[in-house]
């Protein structure tokens, strides 16, 4: 397990889906209030990047912009068709005001 650093808080903004490519992975943040959640940046259904998607504040959900899954930012599940396979969801520690993705 790593952890490496992807900036502070202050580098996302609200509920606007961001892609990092991090150690040969590419991901998706999405910062909420005070909370940021990292994905894998591809949709379970068909390999669409969801950092294309639309991002549903109130339910904390992620759509996909191809055919509209919906994935929750918390564990990266599926909470609509046609996505039955959840995504992986990373978790971010913040350690001296900088945040840090923990990868397996």
């Amino acid at each position: 397990m790593s952890t490496v650093d992807i900036g502070t808080l202050s580098d996302f903004e609200e509920g606007v889906p961001r892609q990092l490519h991090v150690e040969g992975r590419t991901l998706v943040a999405v910062r909420i209030d005070a909370a940021l959640f990292v994905l894998d940046d591809r949709c379970s259904h068909e390999e669409f990047s969801l950092s294309d998607g639309e991002v549903d504040v109130e339910t904390q959900e992620i759509e996909c912009a191809r055919h509209g899954a919906m994935f929750r930012l918390s564990d990266g599940v599926p909470v609509s068709l046609p996505a039955t396979r959840p995504v992986a969801h990373y978790d971010v520690r913040e350690e001296a005001g900088r945040l840090q993705v923990v990868l397996p």
